[in-house]
């Protein structure tokens, strides 16, 4: 499972007591979850009007940076091209795997030191992960210009001889160029029609030049024939193969023409190279970055959530829990015969009910503190 539960009760006689009762409850007959004490360091209270309104503005913070956190690991997935071994190795937090580093959390008291106001931490965090944000659309947008333009020319190398580029098929000494009367057409013949090509591309129209033509390119469905004639005949001849189900290209011999476009092609080829490795670890770091102040959000969002509820001085016990799937169920049960003495109402509050300060808006109400972290960040097709 990678979903977890970020739950805070408050401490009994010590809040070693708090954790061991949890413990005790939800792996004494077969384990139910797997917890870890989550450890959250003195913040600054502040005043209750503060910590109200915080409450409902974290939890907006909240559903941004979780967002921001899913667009960069869905765009991770687009640019290493859905390889999900690869996405998953590069999807760390502070280098490690991020169930480790949900479960061994620690605060990071460099980027968001506990001396400044609950109020100045969310800031710090939203003006962080604001500029991510614009970052990775900046990035996005021009990696995804740069790889549209290379696959609209790759479509133009590949596909049915009617439609394809020529450029990597033709040769110059397949054409006569430079004659005042005549020239070379491309006309593009199904394989099962070769027969009647032969028997009949010099009788399409007059002044088609006996023997001309040669078979150039075939792919699993077409050939590719020249043949030369007078250029008054064109249009005629254009009719009279279309009738006859030969596709007639329409197709100029241009040599700078062609050398463009496949030097258009290596330089988008070499540019997608060039920016790939930069965009890859940028992700990497940014994605550490996002997550980690996701995280600190939800410890912020948990401190704040049991100071108005369980009032002052501060004393509960934080604690993480991995439900085991199965018994998920049976989880809710026991934290609930655990907790419910803390707010008999819980049960029967409806979590469209809005209360000022516990933001019940969004969320599922039970009678301890609970935010709910999932891991699987990976929307796979």
């Amino acid at each position: 499972m990678t979903e977890f539960w970020l739950i805070s009760a408050p401490g009994d006689k010590t809040c070693q007591q708090t954790w061991d009762n949890m413990n005790m409850a939800t792996t004494r007959t077969n384990n139910i979850s797997t917890n870890h004490k989550f450890t959250i360091p003195d913040l600054k209270v502040g005043t209750l009007d503060v910590l109200v309104g915080l409450s409902d503005e974290l939890a907006k913070i909240d559903s941004f940076v979780e967002s921001v956190v899913k667009k960069v690991s869905q765009y991770m997935a687009d640019v290493l091209e859905d390889s999900r071994d690869k996405v998953q190795e590069n999807l760390l937090a502070n280098g490690v795997d991020l169930i480790t580093y949900i479960t061994r959390f620690q605060w990071d008291m460099a980027k968001y030191p506990i001396k400044q106001s609950l109020k100045n931490i969310s800031e710090i965090v939203t003006k962080q992960v604001t500029q991510i944000d614009n970052d990775l659309k900046a990035r996005a947008s021009a990696y995804n210009n740069l790889k549209g333009n290379l696959q609209n020319l790759e479509r133009k190398n590949a596909g049915s001889l009617l439609t394809r580029s020529l450029a990597d098929i033709v040769k110059k000494e397949d054409f006569i160029l430079d004659s005042e009367y005549l020239i070379t057409m491309l006309v593009v013949v199904p394989k099962i029609n070769y027969a009647d090509w032969q028997k009949t591309y010099e009788t399409l129209a007059e002044m088609v030049v006996p023997r001309s033509t040669n078979l150039l390119f075939e792919d699993g469905e077409s050939g590719l024939f020249s043949v030369t004639l007078f250029r008054k005949a064109v249009d005629d001849f254009r009719h009279k193969a279309r009738e006859n189900k030969f596709g007639v290209r329409d197709f100029q011999y241009n040599e700078e023409e062609m050398k463009a476009d496949k030097e258009e092609m290596t330089r988008l080829s070499t540019d997608k190279k060039k920016q790939f490795g930069p965009l890859v670890r940028w992700l990497k770091v940014n994605f550490s970055e996002a997550f980690i102040a996701w995280i600190h959000i939800k410890a912020l969002r948990v401190f704040v959530e049991s100071v108005l509820r369980y009032g002052l001085p501060v004393n509960f016990q934080a604690m993480l829990l991995q439900p085991n799937k199965k018994n998920i169920k049976k989880l809710r049960e026991v934290l609930n015969d655990l907790y419910k003495h803390l707010d008999s109402s819980a049960a029967v509050i409806d979590a469209a009910m809005d209360i000022p300060g516990l933001n019940l808006s969004q969320q599922e109400y039970y009678p301890y503190v609970y935010y709910k972290i999932d891991c699987d960040l990976l929307n796979f097709k």
